[in-house]
């Protein structure tokens, strides 16, 4: 009988302790996380005291707002969520802790004014993330606490994205005065608001009158359209405060599927909720050199931070620059290439210039400033007299292997074709006889195969490198629609274009003919030509260029080269006719790509956009109106009071399928331009909306209760 020890170390106890105690605490975590466990948390965080109250008035010596909640709550990305207006200049610092939330105000408050802070959606408990609402804390440093909204949406006015964390803010109208066009250059919003991901905003605590609305992407956090280079949009129109009693209809849910019933909730509904602000960069920004770079030896390159209507007076300090340059500039001067044309001039290692440009100066006005440059080539003489043996050896080395290919194909055929040593025989099968008429065999002296001394490398003679052609791409070559053309685009400016050295040809039968053409150089593109011609669908033509037919500015000739053009058949496209509701005569109907891109662009003749030759996918329509006639979307300008130019898309897509003809009516302006734009190619996605999740009838209806 194994005997039990009468007495256990008081160690020994206190680990069994222990170890009950680790236990009991693991089977408390996996009950916690279990789902088998309680009901979960579905109820939002509410508001169990704040200092001051919510919307107490005389309240001109608040520091600190203080909010407390029955549970502990969290604030998400409240630098960006959570808006307080009037705007305060000096940053407050917003904070959650535990089960309060607080706001430390450091600017001055304003007599008369109701303070609110809107913390929109952005409250939601710690353990669920359930958010408390739409909530906005409000106080008053006046005798009463202003009420009234205005809201809408902040649009980009190119392409009708909604702008997300955009500011709105408004200025009070005084009937006495005009609102000066300078206030928003010089004045701070008096209330504002921030843009969701939809491009909304409400702006709260109005008090009742007229105002003004704009939208800034604020920079500097000054609430002042102070830099170009900020998005702004503004309106002319006069929004006057109002309000009047409305019903609401809210689903109440079962679950994520089903619902139980709708309810009616009567609220205060607050006008205008139809603001619409386009947005744009002024295509005014400061004015800079930003850089200079001289890539090759024969061009160099100025890129400005915005354009100008005067190219730059360039003076050669070593050098004469009177018509030394081909001049290739962007369509607003803030790129220019410099195409060097004396080899004497872009042979110098160093090229000293003086600049004479329009620059912004510090009053933000254009004025003329004088720069010095040394240009000096990244690609070097010798680094290319180096690539230039480089190539030369790998000329060589190509060209030996080459012919001693060809001489082994010539033994092998000799060796191929040999007899055995006897008669030699002609192809018609009589002998072959020498001069005494003797029969001539194949290892006599006087054979005509001779055998030859194989050379070695040293023997063989290079050849100079071939000539290095001029290369340029030729869009729409291989196949392209009848109402196309097709673009030659060149890497150096022509300096002669040969009409006779270039054939265009259609295919008649199984003939090529001549056919009628026009080779010009595109407007303001100079190394770029476009061939024109009458295209017909379902038909082959031909591009013959012979040898130099273009010789660029440094002598280089183009090679000879063909290309055969197949058009497709007519049963392969589709064709969509756009009849315009109203006056639209001077707008440009685009029509889009499911990325938003244009593909074809018409301009409106007699109510009427006709697009031939579509290719059959999907499409989506953008208009705009072209108010300057220059075929192109402008920007506008504050400083000039100048809207952008106004844009409109079609609300739904087209489907265009081989052989179709559609017509399809529109009116621009018969939805609100926050309705227009498809959501297919909206790339500002609406963020999900927070609300309490019905986890706990989700877990019933899965388990089948």
């Amino acid at each position: 009988m194994r005997s039990v020890p009468k007495h256990r170390h008081p160690l020994l106890y206190f680990f069994y302790a222990l170890c009950i105690v680790h236990c009991a605490f693991f089977l408390a975590c996996a009950r916690m996380g279990s789902p088998d466990g309680g009901p979960y948390d579905e109820t939002p965080p509410k508001v169990i005291h704040t200092s001051p109250k919510f919307g107490a008035v005389n309240e001109k010596n608040v520091k600190k707002v203080t909010i407390e909640f029955d549970e502990i709550v969290k604030i998400d990305n409240p630098s960006e969520r959570v808006v307080i207006s009037p705007p305060q200049i000096q940053q407050p610092e917003i904070e959650a802790d535990g089960r309060r939330i607080t706001i430390a105000l450091f600017d001055t408050l304003k007599p008369g004014m109701t303070y609110t802070i809107d913390f929109a959606d952005a409250i939601v408990d710690n353990n669920e993330g359930n958010p408390y609402g739409d909530y906005a804390f409000t106080f008053s440093t006046g005798e009463s606490v202003d009420t009234f909204q205005m809201s809408g949406h902040v649009l980009n006015a190119e392409d009708l994205e909604p702008i997300k964390g955009m500011l709105v803010g408004l200025y009070k109208l005084d009937p006495l005065q005009t609102l000066p066009d300078s206030i928003f250059r010089t004045k701070p919003f008096e209330r504002i608001s921030r843009t969701d991901s939809r491009g909304h905003f409400v702006v709260k605590g109005l008090s009742p009158g007229q105002y003004r609305a704009f939208a800034l992407k604020d920079l500097n956090q000054n609430y002042i359209y102070d830099q170009r280079a900020e998005m702004i949009a503004f309106s002319d129109r006069v929004l006057a405060t109002s309000s009047r009693p409305d019903i609401r209809p809210d689903t109440v849910w079962h679950d994520s599927i089903h619902y139980d019933s709708i309810v009616y909730t009567p609220y205060t509904h607050y006008y205008p909720d139809d603001i619409i602000l386009t947005a744009f960069e002024s295509g005014l920004q400061d004015r800079h050199l930003l850089k200079s770079e001289r890539p090759i030896l024969q061009k160099f390159s100025l890129y400005f931070t915005a354009g100008s209507d005067t190219l730059p007076r360039l003076t050669g300090l070593n050098f004469d620059a009177t018509d030394a340059f081909v001049i290739d500039a962007s369509q607003h001067n803030d790129s220019i290439d410099y195409w060097v044309k004396d080899s004497l001039v872009y042979n110098l290692d160093t090229l000293c210039i003086q600049l004479d440009f329009f620059e912004t100066d510090t009053t933000g006005n254009l004025a003329i400033t004088t720069d010095t440059l040394r240009l000096v080539s990244k690609l070097t003489k010798e680094r290319m007299a180096r690539e230039r043996q480089e190539q030369m050896e790998e000329w060589a080395k190509e060209y030996k292997q080459q012919l001693k290919a060809e001489r082994r194909a010539v033994q092998r055929a000799e060796k191929e074709g040999t007899e055995e040593p006897g008669d030699a025989v002609m192809a018609d099968g009589q002998q072959v006889r020498d001069e005494d008429g003797q029969p001539q065999t194949d290892d006599k002296p006087n054979s005509k195969k001779k055998k030859k001394k194989k050379k070695d490398d040293d023997d063989i003679e290079i050849p100079p490198l071939p000539e290095e052609f001029l290369t340029y791409k030729i869009n729409n070559a291989q196949s392209m629609d009848p109402d196309k053309n097709i673009d030659f685009i060149f890497e150096e400016p022509l300096e002669t274009v040969d009409l006779s050295k270039i054939h265009f040809s259609v295919k008649v039968d199984t003939l090529f003919q001549p056919a009628k053409f026009l080779f010009r150089q595109v407007p303001g593109k100079i190394k770029t030509y476009r061939l024109y011609a009458e295209w017909e669908a379902d038909s082959t033509y031909q591009i013959e260029i012979d040898t130099a037919a273009f010789v660029n500015i440094y002598g280089k000739r183009s090679e000879a080269t063909k290309r055969t053009i197949r058009m497709r058949t007519l049963d392969s496209y589709s064709t969509l006719f756009v009849a315009l509701q109203g006056d639209w005569n001077d707008a440009i109907v685009e029509l889009l790509s499911g990325s938003d891109k244009a593909v074809k662009s018409l301009k409106v003749k007699n109510g009427h956009a006709d697009f031939y030759f579509i290719t059959p996918s999907t499409y989506y329509l953008r208009l705009f109106r072209d108010l300057n006639g220059n075929g192109v979307w402008d920007t506008g300008d504050y400083d000039q009071q100048l809207q952008p130019e106004p844009v409109y898309y079609y609300p739904d897509a087209l489907t265009l399928k081989a052989q179709w003809e559609i017509t399809q009516d529109w009116n621009p302006t018969a939805l609100p331009l926050a309705k227009q734009k498809p959501q297919k190619i909206t790339k500002q996605k609406p963020d999900k909306e927070r609300t309490v999740k019905n986890r706990n009838a989700e877990r019933a209806l899965k388990n089948g209760k």
